[in-house]
């Protein structure tokens, strides 16, 4: 006897391209610098290794969210962009952005910085 799957979340897939390590943190500079080179988000998001920012921002390419550019010269110039689904997302980050810099006004995040030491 089959069991019938509960009907999917539609935001499910949304939250699978958005919640992956790393993945807000590259929406967010790319929303608020602009475009960038490679070397400069890696520059704009401390602590994330080559490996992962190449993982993240091929993943967010291949889910039409990001837009990379490449310019033939030596070395090869690397850029990247929000595309028009990519910036659909500045409103929600932007909310989240002003949700957390209040919250950390209020010490939120104090007990995060205590169990760090």
């Amino acid at each position: 006897m089959k069991t019938a799957l509960p009907p999917s979340c539609p935001m499910e897939g949304l939250l699978r391209v958005i919640t992956g390590p790393w993945t807000i943190y590259i929406l967010w500079v790319l929303s608020e610098q602009g475009p960038q080179r490679f070397g400069a988000i890696k520059r704009l998001v401390p602590g994330i290794s080559t490996r992962v920012l190449t993982e993240r921002l091929r993943m967010l390419e291949h889910a039409g969210v990001v837009w990379r550019e490449q310019t033939m010269t030596i070395p090869p110039a690397v850029s990247y962009g929000l595309t028009d689904r990519g910036a659909e997302l500045r409103g929600v980050l932007d909310t989240l952005g002003a949700i957390a810099r209040r919250w950390e006004a209020e010490g939120a995040f104090a007990c995060n910085a205590r169990a760090a030491e």
